[in-house]
Order: C-alpha cells, then sequence, then structure tokens
C-alpha cells in the first residue's frame, strides 16, 4: 500500500500561515516599541506659548502657591488656565481719579507683557498652549488626586525649575497604573501639595513610603485599577 503524501501547496500554505505569524509578531512589537518612546507619549514636550511666562521664577523663586494661578485644581476636574486679570493683579498699573497708580505693579511697561496688556484692554482671551494634553478617552480629576495627597511635582516634575513648562512624565497607562497599585511613596500631607521642595527625610519625619502609608491611612486612599476608573 503506498504511503500518503501531502500535496505540493500544503508546503507552501504552511510557510505563508507561519510567514503571517512572524509577520504578525514583529508589526505587533514594532507598534509596542513605537508606541512607548518618548516622542510618542509627548516626554519632553514643550510648546512656545504666546507670553514668556516663567514658572522658574513665579513658582520657584517667588515661591508663589500653584492654587493662586490655578484655582480649581483642587475643586473641580480640571486646572484652571488663568484668567489675564490674575497677572494684572501684579502686572497691570490701575489709576486713581487723580491720575495716581492705584495700586504697585512691577514691569508694567514690559515689551515680553505686551499680549498681557491687550488682552486686559480688550478683554480677549490669551491662547495658551497645552502642555500635559491627554487622550479624548481618558478621564482624570485633579482634585480627586490633590485632595488625597497627590502633590503636583508627582505629575508635573520640578515645575519650581523650569524656564518653559515641558511634559516631564510619560502619563501612560502603565504609568498611572504603576501609582494607583502603589500609592503610599507618592503620597504627602495635603498642607506640602505643592511644596516641590518637601522631602520627609530631610525634615526627620520619616521616609516616603512611611509618611505616604500614613497619609493613605488617614485619607482612605484606596486607588482603583478597573478600566472604568479613567475609560468612561
Amino acid at each position: 500500500m503506498d504511503k500518503f503524501h501531502f500535496p505540493p501547496w500544503v508546503n507552501t500554505f504552511t510557510l505563508m500561515v507561519l510567514g503571517g505569524i512572524a509577520a504578525g509578531g514583529a508589526y505587533a512589537g514594532a507598534v509596542l516599541f513605537y508606541g512607548t518612546m518618548p516622542r510618542v507619549m509627548y516626554t519632553g514636550y514643550q510648546p512656545e506659548q504666546p507670553v514668556p511666562y516663567s514658572h522658574k521664577l513665579h513658582a520657584g523663586e517667588l515661591k508663589i502657591d500653584c492654587r493662586y494661578c490655578h484655582t480649581t485644581v483642587d475643586k473641580a476636574g480640571h486646572a484652571a488656565i488663568p484668567a489675564t486679570n490674575t497677572c494684572g493683579n501684579c502686572h497691570n498699573a490701575t489709576q486713581n481719579p487723580d491720575g495716581t497708580l492705584a495700586k504697585t505693579a512691577i514691569h508694567t511697561t514690559s515689551l515680553k507683557l505686551t499680549k498681557v496688556r491687550e488682552s486686559l484692554a480688550t478683554d480677549k482671551s490669551i491662547y495658551w498652549e497645552k502642555v500635559h494634553d491627554l487622550a479624548d478617552y481618558v478621564y482624570f480629576n485633579h482634585s480627586a488626586h490633590v485632595n488625597k495627597g497627590v502633590g503636583c511635582v508627582e505629575c508635573h516634575g520640578r515645575i519650581d525649575k523650569m524656564e518653559v513648562v515641558y511634559q516631564h512624565e510619560p502619563l501612560s497607562m502603565s504609568w498611572c497604573l504603576d501609582c494607583h497599585r502603589n500609592p503610599e511613596p507618592r503620597l504627602r500631607p495635603l498642607d506640602q501639595i505643592t511644596n516641590m521642595e518637601w522631602d520627609p527625610e530631610v525634615s526627620g519625619e520619616g521616609s516616603r513610603a512611611e509618611v505616604g502609608a500614613a497619609v493613605a491611612d488617614k485619607l482612605g486612599v484606596h486607588p482603583n485599577t478597573n478600566c472604568t476608573t479613567c475609560h468612561r
């Protein structure tokens, strides 16, 4: 009895299937590699702003609290972009009826602040470029994090040292999940939320993990890792 032999086309078909699997694996690997590159995740993204505002000067040297400008960061889901009137509190020279200055103002004639003065005069907003721009399918609530002990520096880096703000962290899903799964080392007392120089070991409070564990216990921090937490 003759042995059965597969027809020649079976070899070709098998090679095509194996080749397809290999090509698919290579494609998936390439997508994963490319998708996690810094330039794709926008790490380091630093757009040019309409006004050369220096966080290094205002938040760093002058120690202005983040919430002075971003007034809703601990009250709402978004961190508000300050109205031009906020800038005008320091840089707008208003006058009394007798022509004298109603308040002390600084750099009222600076060319760098021309658009600020124009905005104050015309009541037209300044269009700032968004730096930290999450995908539309991602829900992030600033107040939920700030009021649970997550400091500004954890996501934004040392803003107080940035002349021009840039995206310091990847803001990827895996990066967020790392924190949700182990939040203690990233938590701090609420009175230190905007203090970017805070170091509990230097101040004798203990390690970051120890202090964070106490904060988590006090504030009831139990981060959810369910998909619906961020994708609604």
